[in-house]
């Protein structure tokens, strides 16, 4: 059973302008997993662009309730190269409250605009 849909997009060059002019901006949204790349480069803005969509489409699909930390949410790729959602703390407590048992998540990025969907399924 679906329990939330949630989507988002976000402007690539403009998210981009956001972590250059806060720096401590990209910690206070990603752990290092999601900012360095496993060969420990820096992940591309692209993609840091896509997985802050999907943080934000996470919280649309819990109801958008206050108090999420963005931390709480990861966004992973798997080996195959597919999109995953780990969740721990305040998300995980408000995805428990709604009996969230699994998550779908698929990112894209394209001229200018990176976007996510995830699904909250029960």
């Amino acid at each position: 059973m679906i329990i939330g849909v949630g989507i988002d997009v976000a402007e690539i060059d403009r998210f981009d302008a956001a972590l250059r002019r806060t720096p401590e901006l990209a910690h206070r949204l990603f752990n290092e997993t999601e900012l360095n790349l496993s060969n420990g480069e820096r992940r591309g803005i692209a993609s840091l662009a896509a997985r802050f969509a999907a943080k934000e489409a996470v919280a649309k699909a819990l109801g958008a309730p206050g108090g999420l930390r963005w931390t709480d949410a990861e966004v992973y790729v798997e080996e195959t190269g597919q999109p995953r959602l780990r969740v721990q703390g305040t998300v995980a407590a408000r995805a428990a409250e709604l009996g969230v048992r699994s998550w779908h998540v698929s990112l894209s990025h394209d001229a200018g605009v990176a976007s996510a969907v995830v699904i909250a399924e029960g």
